[in-house]
């Protein structure tokens, strides 16, 4: 077990008995959160970053809203669930937006191909915390 993990086992009053789908999710947009940084980083560095200007900005959109994400699940307490799952659905989409995008350019760079999978795996960490939140 981890430390992160540790931490949620160790939380007073969770508000939910989701912890597995939490814990999931704060790896996974934290994962994401740095593949994406690296990502603009590197595309940056490419011959020609002016063909990736979109890459690089929803790779950091993304970085952004999967680290804000990250935080608010790192807060197993009592969260208003609308604004959770608007966050959830936010990220989710942010994911899926930047993998695609990613995916467009993964031929020629293997970075953009490893951010995409990160991206698709948040996405799904997302996707999952929501069907675990309470109505």
């Amino acid at each position: 077990m981890d430390r992160v993990e540790r931490m949620f086992s160790t939380h007073p009053a969770p508000a939910s008995d989701a912890g597995e789908e939490a814990f999931a999710l704060v790896q996974a947009a934290a994962e994401c959160t740095y593949c994406c940084t690296t990502c603009a980083d590197a595309c940056l560095e490419e011959d020609d970053p002016a063909n990736l200007r979109k890459c690089i900005r929803l790779n950091l959109d993304c970085a952004e809203i999967c680290s804000v994400t990250a935080k608010m699940i790192a807060r197993p307490g009592a969260q208003d669930r609308n604004v959770l799952r608007a966050q959830l659905e936010a990220c989710a989409a942010a994911c899926r937006a930047c993998a695609d995008e990613c995916d467009s350019h993964a031929g020629k760079h293997d970075h953009c191909g490893i951010c995409a999978e990160c991206c698709r795996a948040c996405a799904e960490a997302c996707e999952r915390m929501k069907k675990a939140l309470v109505a």
